[in-house]
């Protein structure tokens, strides 16, 4: 440790400034490349969670198929097949429809697309700046 000082106090400013830029640079490279393994890491865990949840979509599509079966038996039993399939597929495109329908309207409350508000708040901050501009000029 007493050599290391030594050494230090024997350097001049200049040797000093670029060993503290080459550790600044060797630094950031690090914390870089320390960031792109979280980020890569982060990934992985991200993809597979992704992939879980798709596959957790495609069994829940195969439970629905299994349960639509199930209720177009339990009403053969009181109807006849095609009309129990036909109620079934009824009542799935009722539900389609209104889903749809609220899907509409929530759409129509999203328009205009471009933020509006936030452009009107920039157009005030411009005429504000200009105004105060024009009394400093005076």
């Amino acid at each position: 440790m007493a050599e290391t000082q030594e050494s230090s106090a024997e350097r001049s400013v200049p040797e000093l400034v670029k060993e503290i830029t080459a550790q600044s640079a060797a630094l950031a490279r690090k914390e870089i490349e320390l960031a792109e393994a979280e980020m890569v890491t982060k990934g992985k865990r991200v993809g597979f969670g992704a992939g879980m949840f798709g596959g957790a979509g495609l069994l829940g599509l195969f439970g629905l198929g299994a349960l639509t079966v199930a209720a177009i038996l339990g009403l053969a039993i009181v109807l006849p097949g095609w009309a129990s399939a036909l109620i079934v597929a009824g009542v799935y495109l009722g539900l389609a429809g209104i889903i749809a329908l609220m899907g509409g309207i929530e759409l129509r409350r999203a328009k205009p697309l471009p933020p509006t508000e936030a452009a009107e708040s920039v157009k005030d901050d411009v005429e504000w700046i200009r105004a105060h501009a024009e009394r400093g000029r005076q």
